[in-house]
C-alpha cells in the first residue's frame, strides 16, 4: 500500500508509569485493510499500546496521528472491545443501552436507526432475551458478548479488540471467528489475543508487544511471545 493509505501512525512512543517503562520506542504505522494480530506476554503493555493508539491516554512522549489520504483527522470511526476487566459490570445500564451507546458520534442516519440496529445487534450476539437486564446481571461470557455488540454496532471501518476470546464458551468463539471472516473483507482490524491458532491465518500482519514492538514477517510464528527464527523485522 502507499503512504496515502495509512490512516494511523504512531511515531516514537513511549508510555512511563511509575517511574517504570511499559512501552518505549513504539513505532507503527496501520494501513486501510490491514488485519493486525498482536501477542505477547501478560504485562508487556498490550493493552496499552491499544489504549495510546485509540487516544484514551497520552503518551509519555511520541505522537499518534490520524489520517484520512494524507489529511490529518480528528477522527476516526472505530469499534473497541475493551477486555471486560476495565468495564465496571456496577454501572446502571442495560444491556441494550450499553449495546446502543456504540452509536455514540455516529452520524444521524444511524443514531435513526438505533431501535432496529440494537435489536439486530443483540439477535446476532445472543442477547435479545436479556435487552432489558443490568449489565451487572450477565456472567463474563454474556457481558463480553455485550461488549462486542457495542463494537460492531455502528459497522466501523476501524475495529480494536482487545481478547475478544476471553470469557466466552467455544460455542461464541467460533462465532467471533466467522465475523472476523467476514469483516476482514472490508474492515481494518486491530486484535489483541493470546489465542492465535485461527487468527493467525485470517491475519495479514503480526506482532509481539513485551514493552516494545516487534514485527514477525511470518504469518504463522508458532511461539506466541516470539517470532520464529528470521522471521523478526
Amino acid at each position: 500500500m502507499s503512504h496515502q493509505d495509512t490512516i494511523i501512525r504512531l511515531t516514537d512512543i513511549t508510555f512511563r508509569r511509575d517511574n517504570r517503562d511499559i512501552l518505549s520506542d513504539i513505532n507503527l504505522t496501520v494501513d486501510r485493510g490491514d488485519f493486525i494480530a498482536i501477542t505477547g506476554p501478560n504485562g508487556g503493555g498490550k493493552t496499552t499500546l491499544l489504549r495510546i493508539l485509540l487516544r484514551l491516554v497520552a503518551p509519555t512522549t511520541g505522537k499518534v496521528e490520524y489520517l484520512d489520504g494524507n489529511a490529518p483527522v480528528k477522527m476516526l470511526p472505530i469499534g473497541y472491545l475493551p477486555q471486560k476487566n476495565m468495564v465496571d459490570s456496577r454501572f446502571p445500564i442495560t444491556v441494550e443501552e450499553l449495546i446502543a451507546s456504540g452509536l455514540l458520534g455516529s452520524d444521524k442516519a444511524m443514531r435513526e436507526r438505533e431501535s432496529e440496529l440494537t435489536r439486530e445487534i443483540l439477535n446476532l450476539v445472543g442477547l435479545s432475551d436479556r435487552a432489558a437486564q443490568p449489565i451487572g446481571t450477565l456472567s463474563g461470557g454474556q457481558l463480553q458478548r455485550a461488549l462486542l455488540g457495542r463494537a460492531l454496532i455502528s459497522r466501523p471501518a476501524i475495529l480494536v479488540l482487545d481478547e475478544p476470546l476471553s470469557y466466552v464458551d467455544k460455542q461464541f468463539e467460533h462465532y467471533i471467528y466467522s465475523q472476523l471472516e467476514r469483516l476482514r473483507h472490508d474492515t481494518t482490524i486491530i486484535l489483541v489475543s493470546h489465542k492465535m491458532s485461527v487468527i493467525s491465518g485470517m491475519a495479514t500482519r503480526h506482532f509481539i508487544v513485551d514493552h516494545t514492538l516487534t514485527e514477525c514477517r511470518s504469518h504463522h510464528h508458532s511461539v506466541h511471545y516470539d517470532c520464529d527464527e528470521h522471521s523478526v523485522r
